[in-house]
């Protein structure tokens, strides 16, 4: 019996959620540390306040209306037929399925050039024009830059496949033709049962709270003193955004384990049959966590350093924009999150954001690199090159 309960117990320390595979434990670890220590406690409570209410909400707002509208719209599948049609329709659908939130259309386009559905001008329009788990943070943020960072991805997007198409055949670069990795796997099926626990979990904190957690960030957005309007003791909801966003960042943790670069940076896969509110609890949580990073690490820099980093990076002015593209190269959501944080909190200007949106390729990039690493690898320059043209150019227009 003694010898059972010691296999139970060494195999939980091996193979569960405290296996050092499980390193995004780390975060929230490290945010009770920060609540916890009298000299942090104070800019923690205010910054994880400021990014659930202010953050958080919208974003689990705004995905909860983008996964009930993909439900809808998948039904119906009457565009296929024109996008196909020709190589001009085929580099336009493919602008618009990168512009949506997400990386789930840029990831179809990729897969789709190496079945050989769409020519290579097409994966260089939506690897151009998608923003990929960033513009959820930015829609949700600043609903109307967003909507303008989006329109001129699109844009650029069509612009960019128009001319590679004028430059390059349909199958350029295309490899021959293999067995395709999957769209999208299914998270809960792969993992273990805890695992699935901690996805439903998330499902069920973001179902009960999504509702009421809006409202109470739509009324703080009006300036409204929440404390005072409820008759609570001074600083109640910033404490309980605190806590709500910890126990978020707890169920988060323990959902997947951190195996490599991609496993670090990228979504977590969902179940196409998955509810909407199931989908957006998992994205939610994802950006939340890359949020909390870069507000964080922006606020104990300033606090600690006595500095005021808005007006240190504003110093460094034409490198902005190269910063911003630089950054977007690198595959995966979770480095374009802390670009478009640093936006949001005034850190980096408009110029950096949008060179960063332009030559952001978000998790498409992966299985890009995984069926077709040279046209990955090309189309990855050919999008910093419009990117480094309209970072550069707003910025010597607008803010020089």
């Amino acid at each position: 019996m003694n010898s059972t309960l010691s296999t139970k117990f060494s195999n939980l320390f091996t193979f569960s959620q405290f296996d050092l595979a499980y390193k995004r434990l780390l975060l929230p670890v490290t945010l009770i540390a920060l609540v916890a220590s009298p000299v942090t406690r104070e800019v923690t409570v205010n910054t994880l306040s400021d990014a659930f209410w202010a953050v958080s909400c919208y974003v689990a707002f705004t995905l909860a209306i983008y996964h009930y509208l993909s439900r809808l719209i998948s039904k119906q599948n009457k565009v296929v037929t024109l996008f196909h049609r020709s190589r001009n329709y085929q580099v336009f659908f493919s602008a618009l399925l990168g512009a949506l939130p997400g990386c789930g259309g840029a990831i179809i386009v990729t897969t789709q050039f190496v079945s050989g559905r769409v020519g290579f001008g097409a994966i260089v329009a939506v690897l151009t024009s998608t923003m990929g788990d960033a513009a959820f943070l930015l829609l949700a943020s600043k609903p109307d830059i967003g909507v303008f960072v989006i329109g001129v991805g699109i844009v650029v997007g069509c612009l960019s496949g128009w001319l590679v198409n004028a430059i390059h055949k349909d199958d350029f670069l295309r490899p021959e033709l293999q067995q395709a990795l999957p769209i999208a796997g299914c998270n809960s099926n792969n993992a273990n049962t805890f695992e699935r626990k901690a996805i439903n979990l998330q499902g069920a904190f973001w179902q009960w709270l999504i509702v009421p957690a809006t409202i109470i960030a739509a009324l703080g957005s009006f300036q409204v003193d929440i404390n005072q309007l409820f008759h609570l003791p001074e600083m109640s909801i910033e404490w309980t955004g605190t806590i709500l966003i910890i126990v978020s960042m707890l169920l988060w943790a323990l959902t997947k384990e951190i195996k490599d670069y991609e496993s670090t940076v990228s979504e977590d896969a969902k179940c196409v049959s998955s509810h909407p509110l199931q989908k957006a609890a998992q994205d939610t949580n994802f950006v939340t966590a890359w949020v909390i990073v870069a507000f964080m690490a922006f606020e104990l820099v300033a606090y600690f350093g006595h500095l005021d980093l808005p007006l240190i990076f504003s110093g460094w002015g034409a490198y902005m924009p190269l910063m911003g593209l630089l950054v977007g190269m690198l595959p995966g959501c979770g480095p374009q999150i802390l670009v478009t944080s640093l936006y949001i909190s005034g850190a980096a200007p408009l110029s950096a954001q949008l060179a960063n949106s332009i030559s952001n390729d978000g998790d498409a990039l992966f299985p890009a690199i995984a069926l077709a690493p040279k046209a990955a690898l090309v189309a990855t320059i050919y999008s910093a090159i419009p990117a480094l043209i309209v970072g550069y150019g707003f910025y010597f227009l607008f803010e020089v």
